[in-house]
């Protein structure tokens, strides 16, 4: 399903991914402000929390989404718990970093905890979805295999209902409706939380993005991100801008921007990242 898109959707990600790196899970505003980051081009890390990433890297988030894309390249379907068991094995020799939401999955799994899914309501799980397009024959079948995911590493329902939003956002988006046309769609069949965050992006719409991000909460947890990708995708139509700000505000820049990039480049080309980006470390 849109297989003319997968591959582009896929690096588009990852590339936003890469660029994020610089500022990803900085949270001091002054060091925010005064860094010697490029805005123009990737950097590295300022966030010990990525020792030894070099600018070109990925987060922990582009590293799990390619591995993900790389098990399905051969693929017909999503066998969870074959792709559950192959993640299992590349995280035991994963020198990146090991979240919460990681550690504590892997933790199930060694104790046989069945389903294995943490609690976590970590926003970054869903900007990870696009590979799932290629197993997935029909809508149905990709929201169900989106949840499938999802559940293997962040099963809790406030992840599995965000993952689900997007997904049919990205599906509305990939159909060629229009971004803010699809969300607020969307938003009729929402429960009254997420209606709550959506109006609350909605509303911002004219302030500082520095501002309007972290007054939602920069940080991982879904109920800061959700409203920043909205935010994002109703207040940019220029990806670059878009990505941008959003790493300026610093926090979980990651989790937002791929996201929000899958969304946006749902119905553009992948000529509208910056080729000064596109130099990563990882073919794709």
């Amino acid at each position: 399903m849109f297989e003319e898109k997968i591959k582009d959707l896929v690096t588009s990600s990852l590339v936003v991914d890469s660029y994020c790196l610089g500022t990803h899970w900085v949270y001091d505003e002054e060091q925010l402000i005064n860094n010697s980051i490029n805005w123009n081009a990737l950097n590295t890390p300022i966030a010990l929390w990525h020792k030894g990433k070099i600018a070109g890297d990925f987060t922990h988030y582009g590293d799990q989404t390619l591995w993900l894309y790389e098990f399905l390249k051969d693929k017909n379907s999503f066998d969870a718990n074959a792709f559950k068991d192959s993640w299992f094995e590349k995280m035991k020799n994963y020198a990146g970093y090991v979240d919460g939401a990681s550690r504590n999955t892997i933790l199930n799994i060694q104790n046989k905890v069945n389903p294995c899914g943490s609690t976590s309501t970590d926003l970054s799980i869903v900007g990870r979805i696009a590979p799932l397009l290629k197993v997935s024959k029909t809508k149905d079948e990709f929201f169900k295999n989106v949840e499938k995911f999802v559940s293997i590493t962040h099963n809790s329902q406030l992840a599995k209902d965000c993952a689900d939003f997007f997904a049919k956002l990205l599906i509305l988006v990939l159909e060629k409706n229009d971004i803010k046309e699809s969300i607020l769609k969307l938003k009729d069949s929402c429960d009254e939380h997420f209606q709550l965050m959506i109006e609350k992006a909605l509303n911002s719409k004219e302030e500082d993005s520095f501002k309007a991000i972290r007054d939602f909460g920069p940080a991982c947890d879904i109920n800061g991100g959700f409203s920043g990708v909205i935010y994002l995708l109703t207040k940019y139509d220029n990806l670059k801008q878009m990505i941008i700000a959003n790493s300026k505000a610093g926090g979980d820049t990651s989790a937002r921007a791929m996201i929000a990039t899958l969304i946006f480049m749902a119905n553009n080309e992948i000529g509208q990242l910056p080729k000064e980006w596109m130099n990563i470390n990882a073919k794709i």
